[in-house]
């Protein structure tokens, strides 16, 4: 087509188009950066893993909570803890008309703690088992799998804070992760301690530290005074390298926590659920206390870590309740989405697709397409005219198991052509028969 053309006309023509394309964008409005659409068939793996973790975690005796995406700024600030990323950084975070700061939730373990303290759930059962799905919140830097407005399924064990529950509600995150048929999962766990061992340990940390306090990162200096154990969590390289050789808090923990930590590692291996000990693992958040653990799928490369958790035993005094222990654990919907393959097929199948041709057949087919649908049958038409070809086409790209065929004949006998898609048979049907025929009581 542009065979002929002169150099400076081609170059010209080139301009011309990139103009254009460029202008059409502008036009456009289009993602905010770091947020995504999922679309289908992606939804249809979205909706597995989410629906697999409701199942297993109602069967674990968790119940269903929904809290809000925004909050006061200042519980996230209480309960994660100011010396965090996820405060000092990540927060979306702004003042309302009222003059108020709230947040979009970074995380939901201080939502859901804060519903529980508001409205004395815990008196209702000493021992409370929650969950919640939804999105949360973070201003990082996207890559894949990471992003700014991501989905997490989210469960809390409030009011037992014996090692067997850590064990327990460590296994239930792995059952999720193993009923959706994620391969190459373990969990990797650590005991961080209590408040009492983790004095000693701060200061064995400081004093490692301290030679090399002028090649730490701007934020790790900082952290250095104000919480030690956050420079163990920095990202970047030369940190990570003086930290390979820190101490261990696992070397720090007093005699009960190493008696918890055991316990927990023990149940493990008898309830068959794979880990192991990862001495420098603290997690993000300031509020963990004795065991932590995060999920690793190493099917995914880099973002091996679609979750974690750990034991907050303090967390919910802080945020105004009752000296009442607690352990949760949270995963990642977009993670875990990566790992599946063949988003096609978690697509619902559509049961039954209805070829209607001419006015008439239309006017009529409406009706018999709903009373399918009440029936409890899926039912997919078109009722812009196509050709009964284009239908059938159709049909077998939605996967339909039976196409009903009406057209003027058909309703003149009171009838319907109704066609098997695997066995290609075709029968003639009394109208009013077609659902009990669907449903298979026919002879």
């Amino acid at each position: 087509m542009l065979d002929g053309i002169a150099p400076d006309r081609l170059k010209y023509f080139v301009y011309v188009q990139r103009r254009r394309a460029r202008d059409t964008r502008d036009y456009m409005i289009q993602l905010i950066k770091g947020f995504h659409d999922v679309l289908p068939p992606e939804t249809a793996k979205w909706r597995f893993v989410i629906e697999t973790a409701r199942e297993n975690l109602v069967r674990c005796g968790f119940r269903e909570i929904i809290i809000p995406v925004m909050e006061k700024t200042e519980l996230f600030r209480r309960g994660i803890g100011e010396v965090t990323d996820i405060v000092e950084k990540e927060m979306y975070t702004f003042t309302d008309r009222s003059g108020e700061s709230l947040s979009l939730r970074p995380e939901a373990t201080a939502g859901i703690l804060r519903a529980v303290v508001e409205h004395s759930l815990l008196r209702r059962d000493p021992v409370l088992k929650l969950f919640s799905i939804g999105p949360m919140f973070r201003r990082e830097r996207p890559s894949k799998g990471r992003y700014r407005q991501f989905y997490q399924i989210n469960a809390e064990v409030l009011g037992d804070d014996h090692p067997l529950t850590d064990a327990d509600t460590i296994a239930a995150a792995y059952q999720i992760m193993a009923d959706i048929g994620a391969k190459s999962v373990i969990m990797e766990i650590n005991s961080v301690g209590c408040r009492s061992c983790r004095t000693a340990y701060r200061e064995a940390l400081r004093s490692y530290l301290a030679p090399h306090l002028p090649r730490l990162c701007a934020d790790c200096r900082r952290r250095y005074d104000l919480n030690p154990l956050r420079v163990l969590d920095c990202k970047q390289e030369e940190c990570r390298e003086i930290c390979a050789t820190a101490p261990l808090i696992i070397d720090h923990l007093d005699a009960s926590c190493r008696e918890h930590f055991v316990q927990v590692q023990q149940a493990l291996s008898a309830l068959e659920v794979p880990y192991r000990v990862e001495p420098r693992l603290v997690r993000g958040l300031d509020y963990y206390t004795r065991t932590a653990f995060e999920i690793i799928h190493d099917e995914l490369g880099r973002s091996k870590a679609v979750g974690g958790g750990g034991r907050y035993d303090s967390l919910l005094r802080e945020l105004g309740g009752d000296d009442v222990s607690g352990i949760g654990f949270a995963i990642g919907i977009d993670r875990i989405a990566m790992g599946i393959d063949g988003g096609g097929s978690y697509e619902p199948h559509v049961d039954v697709y209805v070829a209607m041709l001419g006015d008439n057949a239309r006017e009529q087919g409406i009706k018999l397409v709903h009373s399918i649908r009440r029936s409890g049958l899926s039912v997919e038409t078109r009722y812009s005219p196509m050709s009964l070809k284009s239908q059938m086409k159709l049909a077998d790209k939605l996967g339909c198991k039976k196409v009903v065929m009406l057209g003027e004949d058909e309703l003149a006998k009171g009838e319907a052509t109704v066609r098997n898609m695997e066995t290609k048979e075709q029968f003639s049907v009394r109208i009013e028969d077609i659902i009990r025929y669907l449903q298979g009581e026919h002879s």
